[in-house]
């Protein structure tokens, strides 16, 4: 490994350091991002890499920070982005069959992270549409960097491995059900859901209005509250943004006087593996260290969050849909195309029962979080999962588990568009027989609405005292 390639595995907030003293090219460290790009393309993280471009950007970027212009933090540095969002003169395909153009503009998003220096790699590879459960993907299979025959997560996975396998120094996903946070979670990096209407969505595909957000993904608390900066705040291309004004995020030591609440449905009654459980239980001692009050706090409809969240979201999305189901059914994966062809069955009595359970949610989530600064759950109940190879769900017990476990960890916090991340904590035991040294497991950080600070500041003072944000997955050329 030459001393370029070493570099790409330092975190983004490092790297932005080097880059606008000048004591490192943004050319160069461009160079090495796309050369692990190739390198790991078995990976199928990207579906678009941009070298041309993404090499006159960092040319740019050189000239500016030597002429004494930087732009800011983030001037010069290589990231890329998830292909539900348009990237001028970039193809966009949201990660499917169907859909396959150039864009003449940039998302809000990334538009920002160009304004302020960045410079875009390429796009990254998601589920069909960022619906997340299809078995097939037009631009491959994605595999997880820690155990290549695993999932990478719904739907954000090629954001999740690039930045896991340091193939881009930040990423931005999409987070509807939490696909922000799963691919996160079993990716072993960090990934904020902000609070929702804190982050433009023009140009972005959407799946359920009312949920979607973008967010970054990255692998401190440090470089996502670095993006999250570049990125939030408001757009009159997109009125459901807020205007509230951004204050930056300032570290501060230690988290006296803290109160974090444990949602104790979230690990009780199998609702999470052993493994899961213990991880944050060590987590938890970390954070009374750190001089915060841990306590209990329950969500009563917890479990329901999932069933609650998908149950709206895909009828959301099967109206978005309605016209390609109608013309080109054949070419949506099986899974998807049976998911929101049910979707649409579903009728406006059951629609106005979820989006009342919605409501109750959002009340119980705020009664809870007027209680405590913080709540914590697993962010995913499991270690990451083998790849699938078939379709559908073959048990009720699957069903059960898919909606009242995988799911219902992030659901709560979608419906009530509260701000949330994903922070690594640690691993499972390896795998007995040798696939794996341990698969990452992740805490799930909930906030107050446009309180992202504040779950920076337990997520950088728990990684100020732990180094599972350090782990690199040991990638091999074969």
């Amino acid at each position: 490994m030459n001393s370029a390639d070493e570099l790409t595995l330092r975190p983004a907030i490092e790297l932005s350091a080097l880059l606008t003293s000048g004591e490192l090219s943004p050319v160069e460290l461009t160079q090495a991002f796309i050369n692990r790009a190739k390198r790991y393309a078995r990976l199928n993280a990207y579906i678009t890499v941009d070298e041309e471009g993404a090499l006159r950007q960092a040319a740019k970027a050189e000239d500016e920070i030597k002429r004494g212009m930087i732009r800011g933090p983030i001037h010069g540095l290589p990231v890329a982005v998830k292909d539900q969002f348009d990237a001028k003169g970039l193809r966009t395909t949201v990660g499917s069959n169907i859909i396959d153009y150039i864009a003449h503009e940039d998302a809000t998003a990334v538009g920002r992270l160009r304004e302020a220096g960045a410079v875009i790699l390429g796009k990254l590879n998601l589920s069909e549409f960022a619906l997340g459960g299809n078995v097939t993907h037009p631009f491959g299979v994605p595999h997880n960097p820690w155990d290549e025959t695993r999932q990478a997560g719904q739907s954000s996975s090629g954001s999740g491995i690039a930045v896991a396998a340091s193939l881009c120094a930040a990423a931005l996903g999409g987070d509807t059900a939490g696909s922000i946070r799963g691919p996160s979670a079993w990716c072993g990096i960090t990934g904020l859901r902000p609070t929702w209407g804190r982050v433009s969505r023009n140009g972005a595909w959407p799946m359920a209005w009312f949920m979607d957000a973008i967010g970054p993904m990255t692998k401190t608390v440090a470089d996502a509250a670095m993006i999250f900066q570049a990125i939030a705040g408001h757009d009159p291309k997109d009125p459901n943004t807020s205007s509230r004004p951004l204050t930056p995020f300032e570290p501060e030591r230690g988290l006296e006087g803290m109160r974090v609440g444990v949602v104790r449905e979230s690990i009780d009654n199998g609702m999470a593996t052993g493994d899961v459980v213990h991880g944050v239980e060590e987590a938890l001692e970390v954070l009374r260290g750190l001089g915060a009050t841990v306590l209990d706090e329950t969500l009563p409809l917890f479990e329901h969050g999932g069933l609650i969240s998908n149950g709206l979201a895909d009828s959301e999305a099967a109206n978005i849909h309605r016209k390609f189901l109608r013309e080109r059914p054949q070419d949506y994966d099986f899974a998807s195309r049976r998911r929101l062809m049910a979707a649409s069955l579903v009728p406006a009595a059951a629609y106005v029962k979820l989006s009342r359970f919605r409501m109750l949610m959002r009340r119980d989530v705020m009664a809870a979080l007027g209680r405590v600064d913080l709540l914590v759950t697993p962010a995913q109940a499991e270690g990451a999962p083998k790849l699938p190879t078939s379709t559908g769900m073959t048990s009720k017990e699957a069903v059960m588990r898919q909606f009242f476990g995988l799911r219902a960890h992030r659901g709560p916090f979608n419906l009530s568009g509260v701000p949330a991340m994903a922070l690594p904590i640690g691993f499972t035991p390896a795998d007995p027989e040798g696939s794996h040294d341990g698969l990452p497991m992740s805490l799930q950080v909930i906030g107050r609405p446009f309180d992202e600070n504040r779950i920076f500041q337990l997520g950088h003072a728990y990684q100020e005292v732990t180094n599972w944000h350090e782990h690199r997955p040991a990638l091999t050329d074969s």
